[in-house]
């Protein structure tokens, strides 16, 4: 079997219940529902990590957050734990290798460069790149914000067709459709597909979107009546629950969702979701016209999700409710993989590394946690079997971003297919929720003495999952 080129779509905080063909009514995802019918949707896919750069640095080398030391968002530079998947295609299976948008393994915020342009403005550079990524082709572009100069793709791109970031940026209006970051990512990806490529490639697409602030086009979100939308998942005894919690780390203040912003908010989120499904369709097209569909695997995904007003918080951080952790995932690939299928095998994105590798004819490593979807999606082994549990982890510090009355957390979860258990290390905080029969998980049984037996099977579940994460240091090469 050659090797297929692949097309990896990574957005940013998009929740796994957000695409038409998989039972919501509301958004608007017809490109994404018809690569669900060209391929595999995985129901119970779940990042390593709520927040952007543990769960990147996991699902690019297929290792857990905590074992390659990619634990926080805005580190100083990338540990250099583990070898990014691009790296591995392309030394030892001859991949061309490109990326487009968000990279996010170390912090992005105004790194300053020496010296100064003229007038005195401090000149930033964009986050430090691994010794070795892999990617020939980088157009690195973290946000669409206006922070980084001519160090930012996106930037440079606009300005290429006479559009000034900073001027759209103090514009009255959203940025409009033609001049949007997502935008940008496909156009990048697109020109990155129609090279001539000596053998295969991979392409890494990761826009910025859906990302707060929830500002899409104007165009799109009028195609969204925001009173017709769901209110949040939300209980009264929610306010009580995120209290208890309210001093582990970073994530929003509970609060009663206020029904008609709630609903703005979503409809401006699911308007962000209809541009980037369109984008998904003109990549799409592209591989058609091209003539490489036949050979090229698609993979869409999110690196985590979006609280979206449900128990009364909003955006990431410090949680693991199923808004959060889980995420949308398919793979397509016509003619090798099953088409129109829906997959409720518990499933991680350290399994992405490992499916790709097989892809490619490569081995994988015997100390990998991750392991390879690549039977599944073929039919060889069972669409709906494949993990016990699934699990994630959030190391988190206030040192080197202190915020009153917060607390740095160790927090943990694995979920089974029934139950969910939450450990908030160090605290003596926890959840424990029965997932079958309290889907939205309002009713935490941590203390339960009926589920007593339940959270001690699990804890030693999770305690064994700690202990095997561990990096187990170099190669053992000698005797003693």
């Amino acid at each position: 079997m050659n090797s297929p080129n692949i097309l990896w779509i990574c957005t940013d905080q998009q929740r796994w219940d957000t695409i038409g063909a998989l039972g919501n009514p509301h958004v608007q995802t017809p490109c994404l529902d018809q690569l669900c019918a060209e391929g595999v949707a995985f129901r119970h896919a779940y990042c390593q990590s709520p927040i952007c750069t543990p769960s990147r640095s996991s699902f690019l080398t297929g290792f857990y957050p905590s074992t390659v030391h990619g634990c926080r968002n805005d580190n100083d530079n990338w540990s250099e734990g583990a070898e990014l998947i691009p790296k591995t295609l392309r030394d030892q299976a001859g991949y061309d290798c490109g990326l487009v948008g968000k990279l996010h393994l170390a912090g992005a915020y105004q790194r300053v460069l020496s010296g100064t342009r003229e007038g005195g403005d401090r000149v930033f550079a964009r986050e430090r790149r691994p010794r070795d990524d892999g990617y020939r082709v980088f157009h690195w572009s973290h946000s669409p914000y206006d922070d980084w100069g001519d160090q930012h793709a996106y930037r440079v791109w606009l300005a290429d067709k006479g559009v000034s970031l900073a001027a759209l940026q103090a514009a009255p209006d959203p940025i409009p459709a033609a001049c949007h970051q997502t935008t940008f990512c496909a156009d990048k990806a697109i020109a990155f597909m129609r090279e001539p490529h000596a053998g295969p490639w991979l392409m890494s697409v990761n826009p910025f979107d859906p990302h707060t602030p929830f500002d899409p086009p104007r165009d799109y979100r009028a195609r969204f009546d925001a009173a017709s939308l769901p209110a949040p998942v939300f209980h009264d005894h929610d306010v009580q629950a995120q209290a208890a919690l309210a001093t582990l780390d970073f994530q929003t203040a509970v609060q009663r969702p206020d029904p008609v912003l709630a609903r703005e908010q979503r409809a401006a989120y699911y308007a962000m979701i209809a541009l980037i499904d369109a984008n998904v369709g003109r990549m799409l097209q592209v591989l058609e016209e091209t003539g490489q569909r036949e050979n090229t695997v698609v993979i869409f995904m999110s690196d985590h999700g979006e609280m979206l007003g449900d128990h009364g918080l909003w955006r990431k951080g410090c949680r693991f409710y199923e808004g959060l952790v889980r995420v949308p995932l398919i793979l397509s690939w016509p003619g090798r993989f099953h088409a129109n299928a829906v997959s409720h095998a518990l499933v991680e994105l350290v399994d992405l590394v490992p499916t790709l590798r097989e892809l490619a004819g490569l081995s994988l490593p015997a100390h990998m946690p991750g392991r390879s979807l690549v039977s599944l999606l073929t039919g060889e082994t069972d669409l709906h079997a494949h993990r016990a549990y699934v699990r994630a982890e959030f190391y988190g510090s206030w040192q080197s971003r202190p915020n009153a009355g917060r607390r740095g957390s160790y927090g943990t979860m694995i979920r089974t297919r029934q139950h969910k258990l939450v450990n908030y290390h160090g605290h003596q905080l926890g959840e424990l929720f029965d997932l079958q029969q309290d889907p939205h998980e309002f009713h935490n049984l941590w203390h339960d003495a009926d589920y007593a037996d339940v959270r001690w099977r699990l804890m030693q579940m999770s305690f064994d999952a700690l202990a095997c994460a561990v990096d187990p240091g170099t190669r053992q090469r000698f005797p003693y």
